[in-house]
């Protein structure tokens, strides 16, 4: 089994992974040891903090070792494929292999030429399907279900991966899905709400960076112009739901999608819960994919 796509989960296994998360979120010592002896390869090729750091933690607290490939100084910048260095990872018997690629379907490309499972680490702007199941995580921990809330995402949907996982997973655990962001980072076919139409009365807002390195030209906004027109501020955040919540996968743009106050709001800002959450839902898909 591989974790591709929201959609390569039925829902029977979307719960038992959020409710494997949640015991590992509550108790650091849950799953420790579970998967001794036994390896993951974490592959990289575009930059990451929270999704690559938190994988590492995840093996190594199930007792699995985490083994990390530096693509800088790897064979890739020799010229050999992603098709190559697939082959010859799985040639090394790992027990899964995490991939982050700038590639669409780069994921799926591997999976198609190992024998362990594959876990989507985010591939292109296609899907981040880990993400969205922590951000789910995060959301039940706060409302207990996700039955009928409204969660707003905005900003640049055009390149996101997070917002098509989460578009895909969210519905399917019963909340409504709002998107919005400038006209020129929507997706060609997508007829958005304004920022203001989507953030209001929601349960939840998650904002999105501006993927500046997958434009063609630059914004050429000024400084404070994003902000103004489409980041989240404290006046902002009050049309939605006066218990709302404010959620971004990172890493943040403080002053460009979002203000410092409203990222550091200590009663609503769940963030760090997402990073903390990042952890134990992805022990809990390791668990899933690798235990005997």
């Amino acid at each position: 089994m591989h974790l591709l796509s929201i959609n390569s989960l039925r829902d029977d296994q979307i719960a038992a992974i959020l409710s494997r998360a949640a015991a590992f979120a509550a108790d650091r010592d849950a799953g420790r040891g579970v998967l001794a002896g036994r390896s993951v390869f974490n592959c990289f090729y575009e930059n990451s903090t929270r999704t690559a750091m938190s994988f590492a933690q995840a093996a190594a607290r199930l007792g699995a070792q985490a083994i990390t490939l530096s693509v800088e100084h790897s064979s890739v910048k020799k010229g050999e494929t992603l098709a190559d260095t697939a082959r010859t990872l799985g040639a090394m018997g790992p027990d899964a292999l995490v991939l982050r690629h700038r590639q669409n379907d780069a994921a799926a490309e591997v999976a198609a030429l190992v024998d362990c499972p594959v876990i989507n680490a985010g591939d292109g702007t296609n899907e981040h399907p880990t993400q969205a199941l922590l951000d789910a995580l995060t959301l039940q921990q706060r409302f207990g279900s996700l039955e009928g809330l409204t969660i707003a995402i905005v900003g640049d949907i055009r390149h996101s991966r997070v917002a098509r996982s989460n578009a895909l997973l969210l519905p399917r655990l019963g909340a409504t899905v709002r998107v919005a962001g400038p006209p020129t980072l929507l997706p060609e076919d997508m007829t958005a709400l304004s920022i203001d139409e989507a953030i209001s009365g929601a349960d939840a807002v998650m904002m999105l960076r501006v993927q500046r390195e997958r434009l063609d030209e630059d914004l050429g906004d000024a400084p404070g112009e994003y902000l103004r027109h489409y980041g989240l501020t404290a006046e902002r955040l009050a049309l939605a739901s006066p218990q709302a919540v404010v959620l971004h996968p990172g890493p943040m743009n403080r002053g460009v999608e979002i203000a410092d106050e409203v990222a550091d709001l200590a009663d609503r800002s769940l963030i760090l819960r997402q990073v903390a959450n990042g952890v134990a839902t992805r022990m809990a898909v390791l668990e899933m994919l690798v235990s005997p």
